[in-house]
């Protein structure tokens, strides 16, 4: 019988074999995970800085100091390689909202919850700068297949933006003259544009939340703003 390239087949009935049991090591997957991470992170300043096409999987091997056979341990390709990348930055934005979302009690007003998710946004966009401004700049340079795989966790985030806003409406906050779906575009679009201009070091994004929630707020809602605190 053909045996799975990778794999040891295990033989059912023979208490010992030729080859002896591996034992597990507890510290190997999390090295495995740091040099996964490690690759990750200079993978994503490289992009950041350079595009996508100028960016080599040995270029990313010089910047870990890795052999460049190593890196396809972690990743199959420069292509699966871009496509964590890509995800990464869309997971840390989403994770920060719904957390931001779900830490406001249901008595929350429509304004608030707005404010709140503003916040968590662009908190977590400037945070992971490098991950969140590759996306930025080369979703539109990578491969049809890499912007496939990369759009489950976009539209996974884009449902959250859709369940809130579709949530503002059912309270009566957002206007009626108000097409949701322009909405969410109006908003990512504005709070993703920060990346080209803001510096976190010259100034609080929660200043800078509290700035666009209000703008943003004052077009698409009804009710008055919460405060972003």
């Amino acid at each position: 019988m053909a045996t799975t390239a990778g794999f040891r087949q295990s033989h059912a009935g023979s208490p010992t074999s030729d080859h002896p049991v591996e034992e597990p090591d507890p510290g190997r997957g999390e090295r495995a995970q740091a040099t996964r991470r490690r690759i990750l992170d200079a993978a994503a300043g490289l992009f950041r800085e350079k595009g996508y096409a100028a960016v080599a999987m040995r270029d990313v091997a010089r910047a870990t100091q890795m052999r460049a056979g190593s890196l396809y341990y972690h990743f199959s390709s420069r292509e699966a390689l871009v496509t964590a990348v890509l995800d990464e930055g869309i997971l840390a934005v989403h994770r920060a909202v719904a957390e931001a979302l779900s830490e406001l009690p249901g008595s929350a007003d429509p304004g608030t919850r707005f404010d709140a998710a503003v916040l968590g946004h662009l908190a977590a966009l400037h945070a992971h700068s490098d991950y969140t401004s590759a996306n930025v700049r080369i979703f539109g340079q990578v491969p049809e297949s890499v912007r496939a795989a990369n759009l489950p966790a976009r539209r996974a985030y884009e449902a959250l933006w859709d369940s809130l806003l579709a949530d503002l409406r059912a309270r009566g906050a957002l206007r009626r003259d108000v097409c949701a779906r322009e909405a969410r575009l109006l908003v990512l679009g504005a709070l993703n544009a920060t990346l080209e201009w803001f510096d976190p070091d010259r100034g609080a994004v929660t200043a800078l939340a509290r700035s666009y929630a209000a703008m943003l707020g004052a077009g698409l809602l009804q009710t008055e703003q919460g405060s972003v605190s």
